[in-house]
């Protein structure tokens, strides 16, 4: 099956176990339609560079799927008709790496980053 990647940002004025319990129900839908969530992670609340609904800050969740097409057009759907939820972006993967995310790795593991000019 193809391999997804989504990010996805909620409202800032859930609190965190509702942002989580979000991940938990979109999970649920992509299992419903035949796929299953490989990877997630919550990255929390973090300030947007522009509002988006009046909201200037964000719940920030990141998930890893393993789906049929289906499934994923069926999770968006429901994303976007979702009230809590803002934005969604989704891109197909050729392959899942094993580490966390860019997100959740302390800097000293990112690596060194090019002088600025």
């Amino acid at each position: 099956m193809p391999l997804y990647e989504h990010v996805m940002i909620a409202r800032q004025d859930l609190s965190n176990t509702q942002a989580e319990g979000l991940i938990e129900h979109f999970g649920t839908v992509l299992a419903d339609n035949g796929g299953k969530l490989v990877d997630s992670e919550y990255w929390g609340v973090k300030t947007m560079a522009y509002k988006i609904n009046k909201n200037r800050k964000g719940h920030y969740a990141f998930l890893r799927s393993d789906a049929p097409a289906p499934a994923v057009q069926e999770m968006e759907r429901l994303m976007r008709l979702h009230e809590d939820v803002m934005r969604v972006l989704t891109i197909k993967m050729d392959e899942h790496a094993d580490l966390p995310s860019v997100q959740m790795q302390k800097r000293e593991e990112r690596g060194e980053r090019r002088e600025r000019r």
